[in-house]
């Protein structure tokens, strides 16, 4: 695993990074255990006030982090500064509401003779985040905020394609007023890793990325007893029903499948469209598609990225290769794509049977696969035929319609007239192959605390 700058615009190789040494991983957890003996102790004041400082240098800093986004994994720059402007919000959140959200929870009890009982919140130590490339800052947040504010410390193994990104975040929280220790950046190797989750000083692992890692994760954490989570792949389902607005549905659809150049796990990668307005809205989604203009991501124009490496596309591209060799029809769409960068084509697969393997994949780039659906049933099933379940839409002018629809998909996040949308302030996580646990607002916050029971009781009381 070589840690390595390299532009997906361009191909150049611009700094390599060495690996972690073991020697260096060893100090590293000690000195992450070190800092927490501290740090679970600190008021929530003062980790408040060292969150939002964070917030603050990322804001005054958006350009500068924004870029380091772009150069390194081909984000447009912005969807980057929308990156940077997300992270400071989640680190504000909890700068906000972490005190009240792991307040100790009183009991009711059937009889006064059971005691004064209440529920609270400890943290468990150093923690270690695994984190993928796809969003180099937003991944980090998300588990750094909530886990700082519990009082734990976190270790950061990165994708090695970002690992600038993940040095320049260890800064910030350093600048931001973090003592050492508390949150460090590794280069380490999957051999490392484990040795950190074996680690009697590491009492839990956090895994965004593929479905591969996270079963090598899960089981490497099952075997050293530790807790895990895991925000794996994902294949959302856009339902759009025969009611459903379809203009804005369609610009909706465009831009749900093709942000950040489709490597978004809960990007709308199956479009499930009713037979009343498939050919309606086919008409006016490669329109939209061919609108896409892909170039520099640096440059304000550019509406369509690279994907992040030159093997990222390369695999999306065997993907479609693959799906048509089993039946299914791939069509190419809009203004040829640069032939230097990691580019791929804006494709479109229909007539993608459930006995083609690629009924069932995930495409991590702008590969939109469309079904037809008989009414409104049919759609539900086809979107619950999927061994994902992370996030969801459905279109449709009724909202109750859009409720009841939402109630019937099995995944971890449904939106009605939206794709599928990432916020400080809502939850992430998914079912079945898309991982378990979830991550942000109070349920992130305490995936990773003993939630400890405390019982007063009056030494007379009966047995």
């Amino acid at each position: 695993m070589a840690y390595a700058t390299i532009s997906p615009f361009t191909g150049e190789l611009i700094k390599e990074f060495p690996n972690a040494t073991d020697v260096e991983v060893t100090q590293a957890i000690d000195s992450a255990h070190q800092a927490f003996l501290n740090w679970r102790n600190v008021s929530f004041t003062d980790k408040a006030a060292i969150l939002s400082r964070a917030a603050a240098i990322l804001r005054d800093n958006k350009r500068q982090y924004a870029k380091l986004l772009t150069l390194e994994m081909g984000k447009i720059i912005s969807e980057a500064e929308a990156e940077v402007e997300l992270s400071a919000q989640i680190l504000e959140y909890y700068a906000e509401h972490a005190e009240r959200l792991l307040a100790p929870q009183k009991l009711p009890v059937a009889d006064p003779a059971e005691g004064d009982a209440m529920i609270v919140h400890d943290p468990l130590g150093v923690l270690l985040a695994i984190e993928p490339w796809n969003f180099p800052y937003y991944q980090i947040a998300r588990i750094l905020a909530p886990q700082l504010s519990a009082g734990n410390t976190l270790l950061l193994k990165h994708a090695s394609n970002v690992p600038q990104c993940a040095a320049a975040f260890e800064s910030l929280m350093l600048d931001a007023g973090l003592p050492q220790g508390a949150f460090q950046n590794l280069y380490a190797t999957r051999d490392q890793v484990e040795q950190i989750i074996n680690s009697p000083k590491v009492h839990g692992v956090a895994l965004t990325g593929s479905e591969g890692a996270g079963a090598i994760i899960a089981a490497q954490a099952g075997k050293a007893l530790k807790k895990s989570t895991l925000e794996l792949g994902g294949s959302d389902a856009f339902i759009v029903l025969e009611d459903a607005e379809l203009p804005k549905t369609i610009d909706w659809a465009v831009f749900g499948r093709h942000w950040n150049a489709g490597q978004v796990c809960v990007s709308s990668k199956r479009m499930i469209l009713v037979d009343a307005i498939y050919d309606k809205f086919m008409q006016g989604y490669i329109k939209g598609v061919e609108a896409l203009k892909a170039g520099d991501p640096m440059e304000p124009t550019t509406t369509l990225a690279p994907l992040s490496s030159q093997g990222a596309a390369d695999e999306v591209k065997q993907k479609i290769r693959d799906a048509v060799k089993y039946g299914a029809t791939a069509v190419e769409v809009g203004t040829k794509v640069p032939e230097q960068g990691a580019f791929v084509q804006p494709t479109i697969l229909t007539n993608v049977t459930p006995d083609n393997p690629a009924y069932y994949w995930e495409f991590f780039g702008p590969v939109s696969t469309i079904f037809k659906a008989r009414d409104e049933q049919h759609a539900i099933a086809i979107a619950n035929d999927s061994p994902y379940g992370l996030g969801g839409s459905v279109f449709t002018a009724d909202n109750q319609r859009g409720l009841g629809v939402a109630k019937q998909v099995s995944t971890g996040m449904m939106f009605v007239n939206h794709p599928t949308m990432v916020k400080a302030d809502l939850p992430f996580g998914g079912v079945r192959r898309s991982g378990y646990g979830r991550e942000l607002i109070d349920l992130g916050l305490k995936e990773f605390v003993n939630h400890k029971l405390i019982n007063v009781v009056d030494i007379n009381a009966p047995f």
